[in-house]
């Protein structure tokens, strides 16, 4: 996939993202336990329900949890502050789609405590996204020098490592904002690999995940209502979108080097990571209010993105 192919390919759909008027960016195939990213989470009431009514002290959480787009199983929470005064809210659960390079190992899946507001978890989910690409690049970058990467290849690994950390930093500060801590990171020892096994890694989560992320942070660049999420992923989507170049330009090379079998067993791995990545999107529930303030698409448009992007990037994938 070259340059010349993916930019154009990105722009033409970064154009479908509705652009914000207000003035006021997961999973993997390689962590040590497989994240669902279906998270109990704590809302506001919504103002109204679905049917237009104002909800009342006996509101179901379940007739709660659906105006606001999220879903059960669930419970009313009320607070009472310092000041005296009660707060109530809503505990439901809902589904982060955050997608971008994470290493072999990664053991940490960047939930935090369910009484975290959804914008705040869902920012302290890219944070952790974020952090966990800086030791899957320095690696890459090692490696890549290892088997005999051109140079040019190793330098720009190592230089998007360093991408990612003010990545990780940004989106940790979005996190804070929104009453979110920063998740703990936990990334098992890299143990040594084959040119095979490093270039499906690099197909599953560069070609694929990471190229769908860079795809979504751009979308969110437009369509945020927040300000500062504009801000923020616009400075960052140029940056993943040269990550994912660089994944394209390690898979060409990779593939040269490697045997006919091997090469199938590459494109193999890539063709299911392109499904599952699908299924995903297919399955992400934000509840609006998040959608609107992180620029997230809804599921449905966010599957026709992929599949957009899958048809463009490796034809027949998602037939």
């Amino acid at each position: 996939m070259s340059r010349s192919k993916l930019r154009p390919v990105f722009k033409r759909l970064w154009l479908l993202a509705p652009v914000a008027t207000l003035g006021v960016g997961c999973s993997s195939t390689w962590g040590c336990d497989p994240d669902e990213n279906w998270e109990q989470q704590t809302f506001p009431l919504p103002a109204t329900l679905r049917d237009g009514s104002v909800p009342t002290q006996d509101t179901s959480c379940e007739a709660l949890c659906d105006a606001l787009g999220a879903k059960t199983p669930c419970s009313r929470v009320t607070e009472e502050r310092a000041d005296g005064s009660v707060v109530e809210s809503v505990s439901c659960e809902a589904h982060f789609l955050c997608e971008g390079r994470r290493p072999e190992g990664l053991c940490s899946d960047g939930a935090v405590a369910s009484e975290t507001p959804a914008l705040g978890a869902l920012f302290a989910k890219m944070a952790h996204l974020e952090a966990a690409s800086v030791p899957a690049f320095e690696r890459l970058a090692a490696e890549l020098a290892e088997h005999g990467a051109p140079e040019h290849l190793v330098r720009a690994a190592r230089r998007s490592a360093k991408d990612e950390v003010r990545h990780a930093d940004a989106m940790e500060s979005l996190a804070r904002r929104h009453g979110a801590p920063m998740p703990e990171l936990k990334v098992a020892p890299f143990q040594a690999r084959s040119l095979e096994a490093l270039a499906i890694e690099n197909a599953v989560e560069g070609c694929v995940r990471e190229t769908y992320g860079a795809l979504l942070a751009g979308w969110q660049a437009r369509s945020a209502e927040d300000a500062q999420v504009r801000e923020s992923l616009g400075t960052i989507a140029p940056d993943e979108l040269r990550h994912a170049e660089l994944s394209w330009a390690i898979d060409a090379w990779a593939l040269e080097q490697l045997s006919p079998e091997a090469r199938e067993r590459v494109e193999a791995a890539r063709r299911e990571a392109w499904r599952e990545l699908e299924r995903d999107a297919a399955s992400s529930h934000l509840p609006d209010e998040v959608a609107r303030h992180s620029g997230l698409p809804t599921a449905e448009v966010a599957r026709g993105l992929l599949r957009e992007l899958a048809s463009e990037l490796m034809p027949g994938a998602l037939a």
